[in-house]
C-alpha cells in the first residue's frame, strides 16, 4: 500500500510541469514521530506511515545517536536541538493536513504541514528555527518564506541570536568532507 502510493506520486511528478504547481496530493494525517526541526512521520486513518520533510525549510541538523550503544553518531549543529523541539511542541501527536510537493531522494513526501489554517514550515523559519531552504524554493512560497526568515534575523529569532549560524548545508558538505 504505501510503496503503492509513493509510486503514484512519483508518476504525477514525471508527467506534471514543474512551476507553481498544486500539491500533487493531500493528506490529513496524524503525527506519529518528529525526528528533527524539518522532519516527521505521520500515519492517515488507513494507517499507512510517510516520512514527511517539510518542504522549503532546512533546520540545524541534530545529534544523532546509537541506539544500541548510546554514542554519538553524528554530531550535531548549535539549535539544532531547540529546532527539534520546537517542532515536537508544534505538531507532535496533532492531526495536520500533509500537502505533498515532491519526493525527495530519500522518498520522503517532501510537504508543506499545515495545523489549522497555519503554516507550521513557515512558522518555524519566521521563529528562527530554520533556513528558509532557497535552493529548493518555487512560487508562492519562495517569497514568502524569505521574507519570514529576513524578518527573523533582524528581531535576532531563535538561531539568530547567535550571530552568524552555519546553515546546515554547509554543516552537512563539512561532515561529508570529513569522512
Amino acid at each position: 500500500m504505501k510503496s503503492a502510493a509513493l509510486m503514484a506520486i512519483i508518476l504525477i511528478f514525471n508527467v506534471t510541469p514543474a512551476l507553481a504547481r498544486p500539491p500533487v496530493r493531500t493528506i490529513d494525517a496524524f503525527v506519529s514521530k518528529v525526528s528533527d526541526g524539518d522532519t516527521v512521520q505521520v500515519q492517515d486513518a488507513l494507517g499507512t506511515k510517510l516520512k514527511v520533510r517539510l518542504y522549503g525549510i532546512d533546520a540545524p541538523e541534530t545529534e544523532k545517536k546509537n541506539r544500541k550503544t548510546g554514542r554519538v553518531s553524528k554530531s550535531g549543529q548549535p539549535y539544532g536541538e531547540e529546532a527539534f523541539q520546537a517542532l515536537k511542541g508544534k505538531i507532535g501527536g496533532q492531526r495536520v493536513r500533509v500537502e505533498v510537493r515532491d519526493v525527495d531522494r530519500y522518498r520522503r513526501a517532501v510537504s508543506v504541514v499545515r495545523l489549522g489554517g497555519r503554516d507550521i514550515n513557515q512558522e518555524m523559519v519566521r521563529e528562527g528555527f530554520a533556513w528558509a531552504y532557497r535552493q529548493y524554493l518555487d512560487r508562492p512560497y519562495a517569497s514568502e518564506y524569505i521574507r519570514a526568515e529576513e524578518e527573523a534575523r533582524g528581531e535576532r529569532q531563535g538561531l539568530w541570536r547567535l550571530g552568524n549560524p552555519q546553515p546546515p548545508w554547509e554543516f552537512r558538505k563539512t561532515i561529508r568532507r570529513q569522512q
